[in-house]
């Protein structure tokens, strides 16, 4: 049986990253046989540019009948003078909540051959292999009301509200305790409980699943002490789980410790296991069109959507292989270039790994 994959490549740089994963997804289609069907569509800025909305009804229809979605990147400065409800990055936040993606899957993974591109000092990153898994469907940015308001005495006044319910709370926490429970057993729970009490509600929860999984080692630290753990002890992390907004800032923060936010894969799961797979890094408008974006995150992104919402481990890993093997022969785009290597482009990066798959 046959499984669809959605293309959408976006804005800024996404529809030169997407191009060049898509090409791995052929290839692994063809020598694994697949069955994979493609289809492609409009989201963000261009979708606005071409009919006015950043998440078209056709787009919306597509994806939700797709077993799996690749996203390049959203938004850039042409946009940003548009109401809040029309800007590129509704569209990203429309495809989470319509198809109800909760759970947000971020490694930060250091290869080897790029630890001199970490800005901390090797000793302290190399090896270093954590799984953020961030609840993307609640919290501060979707909590209503919302909005702003003017006071009494003319003074505006913007407001949002943090909320988190009992079961969105439990359905992000199974997610991270079975993720643990196949990585090294170990989950950190990040909160904010001595100020805000929907983290203490969270915090009360995650003890309580913890019974469920006694081989998990679960252990609690409020946000901006994790923040500094992970530039002074990354590796003392295995699974970190958090809210929407914490994760949004930690995963970035743990991002960086690899070299480059160029590297770093997500996933974005429903309760199906339908997926939208995206790279950790923005649309950068800077440097569009130029053929000097990294396309590797995006290609590792495809690897775990395989990995994830198409059973095709084999795939990945073959996808996970070819990467390392073109990091080994030296080849680097401009973010992770250093001395003694070779740079090449956008589609240059996005050959060698298909010659090395």
């Amino acid at each position: 049986m046959s499984k669809s994959v959605l293309l959408l490549p976006g804005d800024g740089i996404g529809p030169e990253i997407v191009a060049e994963a898509e090409k791995v997804l052929h290839k692994v289609n063809e020598k694994f046989g697949l069955g994979l069907k493609f289809d492609s569509a409009l989201v963000g800025g261009a979708a606005i540019d071409d009919s006015g909305v950043p998440l078209p009804e056709e787009t919306l229809s597509k994806a939700r009948d797709a077993d799996a979605i690749l996203l390049g990147a959203v938004g850039g400065p042409k946009w940003d003078a548009l109401e809040m409800a029309l800007r590129p990055e509704k569209g990203l936040l429309g495809l989470r909540s319509n198809l109800a993606l909760f759970a947000n899957l971020r490694p930060a993974i250091l290869y080897p051959q790029l630890a001199s591109a970490s800005s901390l000092k090797p000793e302290v990153v190399s090896g270093l292999d954590i799984m953020i898994v961030r609840e993307l469907t609640g919290g501060i940015y979707f909590g209503q009301p919302r909005g702003v308001r003017e006071l009494e005495n003319g003074e505006r006044q913007g407001y949002n509200t943090y909320v988190y319910t009992e079961s969105e709370i439990r359905r992000i926490g199974r997610v991270a305790f079975e993720a643990a429970q196949q990585r090294n057993k170990k989950l950190c729970s990040v909160d904010k409980a001595n100020v805000l009490e929907v983290t203490v509600l969270w915090r009360e929860i995650m003890e309580d699943l913890a019974k469920e999984y006694p081989d998990v080692e679960l252990s609690h630290m409020y946000v901006d002490n994790a923040a500094m753990q992970l530039v002074r002890a990354p590796k003392q992390f295995d699974v970190i789980v958090t809210g929407n907004m914490f994760g949004d800032i930690l995963s970035d923060e743990a991002a960086m410790l690899t070299g480059s936010i160029g590297m770093l894969p997500s996933a974005s799961l429903n309760a199906d296991k339908q997926g939208m797979y995206e790279p950790c890094h923005g649309s950068a408008p800077d440097i569009a069109g130029q053929g000097i974006a990294n396309p590797l995150a995006t290609i590792l992104s495809a690897a775990m959507m395989l990995r994830y919402s198409l059973q095709a481990e084999e795939a990945a890993q073959a996808i996970e292989a070819a990467v390392s093997k073109v990091l080994d022969q030296g080849l680097r785009t401009a973010d992770i270039m250093s001395e003694g290597h070779t740079r090449v482009s956008t589609l240059e990066m996005g050959e060698a790994v298909l010659a090395a798959l």
